[in-house]
């Protein structure tokens, strides 16, 4: 028999007030928002490792995309966006344990602490590093070059989250999506965190959330899983992204 006692959350706002039963889909999905702030506001994610190295993501985006890794089985994961090095080499880490695939890691600048760090990790038989702005022609036609001998190729987005860059990047790295698989967009969060202490304002009409939008928009090859949020909690809303194989798009244009 269940518990007749209800358990209401009641949120204060410059704009509102609003009541919710707790244990409603409407109280899952406010809590949900407001520890995706909190986590942003105290920079929690900072205090993640993965293998030694800080991942700067949050702990149900990474069981996400071990879901995602696990059910693709790229032979080779495009990660725009290297920071300490923890993200790329987690994906390193699980394609180790498949025994296939490799991380091409992009970034406009790789500070040498972290390249060091990086180069003498157990995992570093699995990466290559590139030096570039993700968005330039050039090095997006170097690893174009890359992985021109790849069967499954999966990208992931985690640089620049102004909205322009990630567009162009949507733009550019799509192309390099096989069939089936996924382009995933971080940080679209950036969207409903510009409101916290710490946020800044011009996240509120400059985040990836609205490239994204506009990318799908305009991409019907591609279509936004959202069963990789089901954990309600991440940073990445929209952000999964499926490429439609050519069966499928075949059948997307008869109807």
């Amino acid at each position: 028999m269940g518990n007749d006692l209800k358990t209401t959350l009641t949120l204060a706002t410059a704009q509102e007030t609003r009541t919710v039963d707790l244990y409603s889909q409407e109280g899952l999905g406010l809590v949900s928002r407001l520890w995706l702030k909190l986590y942003t506001q105290y920079k929690l994610t900072h205090d993640v490792t993965w293998m030694g190295r800080p991942i700067i993501q949050l702990p149900e985006d990474i069981i996400m995309m071990q879901e995602l890794i696990w059910k693709v089985r790229p032979d080779v994961i495009i990660e725009c966006g290297i920071a300490h090095g923890g993200s790329m080499l987690f994906y390193a880490s699980l394609l180790e344990l498949m025994g296939k695939g490799r991380v091409i890691g992009i970034d406009i600048e790789i500070r040498p602490h972290n390249k060091i760090a990086i180069e003498s990790h157990p995992m570093v038989n699995r990466v290559e590093m590139l030096e570039g702005s993700s968005t330039s022609q050039k090095t997006f036609n170097s690893v174009k070059e890359m992985v021109k001998g790849d069967k499954s190729v999966m990208v992931v987005l985690d640089s620049n989250h102004s909205k322009d860059n990630v567009a162009r990047e949507l733009e550019l790295y799509s192309e390099l999506v096989s069939p089936g698989s996924y382009l995933v967009a971080m940080d679209g969060a950036q969207a409903f965190v510009w409101d916290i202490p710490d946020g800044k304002h011009e996240w509120k009409d400059d985040n990836p959330l609205i490239a994204i939008e506009e990318f799908i928009e305009n991409n019907p090859k591609f279509r936004i899983d959202s069963s990789y949020e089901r954990l309600r909690v991440t940073a990445s809303p929209k952000g999964f992204l499926r490429k439609l194989t050519r069966e499928e798009m075949a059948e997307t244009l008869k109807s």
